[in-house]
């Protein structure tokens, strides 16, 4: 069975990250996105809730499962048996550094490969780091995002405001 992880933050999911999951979820057997909780950023949206967006935005994809995970990501692929690590790029500002993570990888653990896909041209200046700053300033992100984050986004950036004014 060919199994593969997409890795991210997903804070939040975009149209440029369901682009990648659904491209890459026809390559492979079992797709785990793994929702990476990295205690040493401040995200916008908690794990639990990044999750849920995905499960919701995945939910017509048989084969996509959606986990949470923290430490080492190659780990993580070991622990659930996947022998594809699948990292979308959007420019060729990405490929230095998602090359030099790929070889990490590789060299911690020979059994998983990395998988480059590019992300299709009408995503690829698409960010979550762009969804935020849009959404906290009230413009529109419903080009950015799946519709079941669209509201999601504008609240959060609502409470952001309530407590920095």
């Amino acid at each position: 069975m060919r199994i593969g992880v997409y890795p991210g933050s997903f804070d939040p999911v975009t149209l440029g990250h369901l682009d990648v999951i659904y491209r890459s979820s026809k390559l492979v057997d079992k797709l785990i996105i793994g929702v990476l909780n990295n205690s040493a950023k401040s995200p916008l949206f908690s794990v639990e809730e990044r999750v849920t967006m995905l499960e919701e935005a995945t939910k017509d994809l048989e084969n996509v499962v959606v986990e949470s995970f923290d430490g080492l990501l190659v780990d993580f692929a070991d622990l659930k048996n996947a022998n594809v690590i699948i990292r979308g790029l959007r420019a060729i500002t990405d490929f230095e550094y998602e090359l030099q993570i790929a070889q990490t990888n590789h060299k911690i653990n020979p059994k998983v490969d990395t998988l480059f896909l590019t992300t299709s041209v009408e995503y690829s200046y698409v960010s979550s780091s762009v969804v935020r700053e849009v959404g906290l300033y009230g413009g529109d992100i419903t080009h950015f995002v799946p519709a079941n984050v669209v509201d999601r986004v504008y609240e959060k950036c609502k409470d952001m405001e309530k407590t920095n004014p």
